[in-house]
């Protein structure tokens, strides 16, 4: 009987392409929402893109990345700049992705046969006792034959072979290893995204924080000349037998308050400008930011529809992404229970030189194949699926407890910038009046109406209200960082489309 080997060539082609083990990935249901409840009718919230901001569309391949250039900051740009150069932890992230796109290539080296080459040279010299050895282009020397003839003169033989083996991926155990590994590159290409986005928004709100502490120390050093003024002005009138010295020593108290208050404000600033050095990969002590008080307002900043959210969030990206590794890892678990097929050969070649390694008679060969199975392993197997399987059930719910996650971040954003505009406009008028109300008490204390201590109370409404409007602002400023953040800043996962050659 006659094998036709190209008829088994084709089944086994067919064979290798439609076997594959384990589910297939589909990716599992999400909680979602039709819409953000904070953002619904208001006005604070542009709906739709701005001139300044442009919603992340997946197929779109523009460059959406610097998102924080929306706040029109030179400085802020320019340390961003400085942070995607030399950031440790997404350096970190980045070379972790490396890693993870090398193991791909690993994976998909298991498709192709291994093949393993070595030569040799032997000398051979007989011994007077009719025994010869050989000594190996090694330098060792072993015995190869006895005997009681002596050989006619020393010989060399050059050998040559070549070893091949190859399993053929008859149940698609490599094709779901590939898989997995892609499935892990894209993951770490998506934790890289997450990262630099997580530096970039910590990066912001840190700066729009050492900016409100700038306005504050500003209305710090305002409020205690303030104080200084009225002090000299109070203790002329001490001096002067108009006054008493109580109002003497409680403008002095208040004045030491407001001192003590704006050396604070120092410290903190101090901190922050600490982490902004650490963010952007300079020593602490080589760093500093002029002051520059925050008198910006916040963007106005479109959200679209929450479905799009799944699409850009690098943290949602990955979870996902390690799902379908779980998915994946569950197939390579169950082709264990499949055979092992083997297919090997060897071509070698011996003579006593080089040009015989190519000559037909000097040529042999072998060439095999074995099928491989484990009769028994006391329910490894078994257990080895079942532990995938759970593996992957956790990482669905991962996967939905970032998209809740998600949502959350959204909404907390939009209510605390939506309530924090509202709260800013009536913290203007507030202040209006308390300048207001501090001029007309100064001028009724200049007309005798009042005495000191209306002044002084005065004075210090006027500046707290002012505090409270400074803060409420840097607030808002980054409240307006975490929303952006919040919807992914300009990422989508078209972007690990290529990660892993996937």
């Amino acid at each position: 009987m006659q094998i036709n080997y190209k008829l088994l060539l084709l089944s086994l082609t067919v064979l290798l392409a439609s076997c594959e083990v384990g589910p297939d990935y589909k990716r599992p249901t999400a909680p979602l929402q039709d819409k953000f409840k904070e953002a619904q009718g208001k006005t604070v919230i542009a709906p739709t893109p701005s001139k300044e901001w442009k919603v992340a569309e997946p197929k779109d391949q523009s460059d959406r990345g610097k998102w924080w250039q929306v706040f029109n900051d030179a400085k802020l740009n320019e340390l961003e700049d400085q942070l995607d150069k030399n950031n440790q932890n997404i350096a970190n992230a980045y070379y972790n992705y490396q890693q993870a796109y090398a193991l791909v290539d690993e994976a998909r080296s298991a498709f192709f046969p291994t093949v393993i080459g070595s030569v040799g040279i032997v000398h051979q010299r007989p011994s007077s006792g009719g025994t010869s050895s050989s000594v190996s282009s090694s330098g060792a020397i072993s015995p190869i034959g006895g005997g009681g003839g002596s050989s006619s003169g020393n010989t060399t033989t050059h050998t040559m072979n070549l070893n091949a083996s190859w399993e053929p991926d008859i149940w698609g155990l490599v094709r779901r290893e590939v898989e997995s590994a892609v499935s892990n590159a894209q993951a770490s290409a998506a934790l890289l995204a997450y990262t630099r986005l997580s530096a970039q928004a910590s990066l912001a709100q840190y700066y729009f924080e050492l900016r409100g502490l700038d306005m504050n120390q500003k209305l710090l050093d305002e409020t205690v000349v303030s104080y200084k003024k009225l002090l000299q002005y109070t203790q002329n009138n001490y001096d002067s037998g108009v006054d008493n010295l109580a109002n003497v020593v409680q403008i002095r108290g208040e004045l030491e308050a407001a001192q003590a208050e704006a050396l604070s404000n120092g410290v903190l600033r101090g901190q922050y400008e600490h982490a902004i050095a650490m963010l952007i990969g300079v020593p602490a002590g080589n760093f500093s930011l002029k002051p520059d008080p925050l008198t910006a307002s916040p963007p106005a900043i479109p959200v679209s529809v929450p479905s799009t959210l799944l699409e850009r969030r690098p943290d949602i990206a990955e979870a996902e992404r390690l799902m379908e590794q779980a998915n994946a890892n569950i197939g390579v678990a169950k082709a264990a229970y499949y055979p092992a097929l083997t297919l090997s050969g060897l071509v070698d070649s011996v003579g006593p030189n080089l040009t015989n390694w190519i000559s037909l008679p000097q040529i042999g060969w072998t060439y095999g194949s074995q099928l491989a199975d484990t009769i028994y392993d006391g329910g490894l197997r078994s257990a080895t699926v079942r532990a995938y399987t759970a593996a992957y059930l956790a990482s669905v719910a991962s996967y939905r407890q970032t998209v809740l996650s998600a949502f959350q971040n959204v909404e907390d954003s939009l209510v605390a910038l939506r309530l924090l505009n509202e709260e800013a406009a009536v913290d203007d008028r507030a202040v209006a009046d308390a300048k207001l109300s501090l001029q007309l008490v100064t001028n009724q204390y200049d007309s005798g109406v009042v005495d000191i201590s209306s002044i002084l109370l005065a004075q210090i409404n006027a500046y707290s209200v002012e505090q409270t409007a400074a803060d409420v602002n840097f607030v808002r400023m980054v409240s307006a960082v975490a929303l952006i953040t919040a919807l992914g800043g300009g990422w989508d996962v078209s972007e690990i489309a290529k990660a892993g050659g996937g």
